[in-house]
């Protein structure tokens, strides 16, 4: 059976994507894949371009870079979804000064309620020295509260080293 909830995790650049988008192939489900970034520069188009053609056409592809319930709602028992990532989901709720322990709540709540498979990617930011400015402190700690979060209320949690995958919790599928 798959786990209602896989949270994967690990640094910039670290195959944490691939790897989540592997799991969701794996499935053998219909899949749809939420997308939270928003494109402000050429730099972040060419990446989204990277990642479609990556993924190639199977996936269905919904940009919710703030609220994920219309998305997830959707979804049946026979869909599985990738989010990717958490990150960039929370970078949208800061930088539009949202209350982020509100959107955080409702996003529990979401994954939740959903009635297929998520996988949700996010950045481990927490290895690092403490940033230099207010913003990026912040920012950093409400990363942490998330990602806490999340593995809190998932069934698997995988961390993701140099595109090795390590369980910290539950079983693979």
């Amino acid at each position: 059976m798959y786990p209602d909830l896989t949270f994967v995790l690990g640094g910039a650049a670290s195959g944490k994507s691939s790897y989540a988008e592997q799991l969701v192939v794996s499935s053998g489900k219909k899949r749809s894949y939420i997308a939270t970034s928003q494109v402000f520069d050429d730099e972040m188009r060419n990446k989204v371009q990277r990642h479609i053609a990556q993924r190639g056409g199977s996936w269905t592809t919904i940009e919710a870079p703030f609220d994920l319930a219309p998305a997830l709602s959707d979804l049946t028992a026979n869909d599985i979804c990738l989010i990717d990532c958490g990150t960039m989901w929370l970078t949208n709720h800061l930088l539009a000064e949202n209350d982020l322990e509100q959107a955080q709540t409702k996003l529990l709540h979401d994954l939740r309620a959903c009635h297929a498979p998520v996988v949700i990617v996010s950045n481990e930011v927490g290895y690092g020295i403490v940033p230099d400015n207010a913003m990026a402190r912040r920012f950093r700690e409400a990363q942490g509260r998330l990602n806490i979060a999340l593995a809190a209320q998932a069934d698997l949690v995988v961390q993701v080293t140099v595109g090795l995958p390590l369980v910290l919790k539950g079983h693979l599928p």
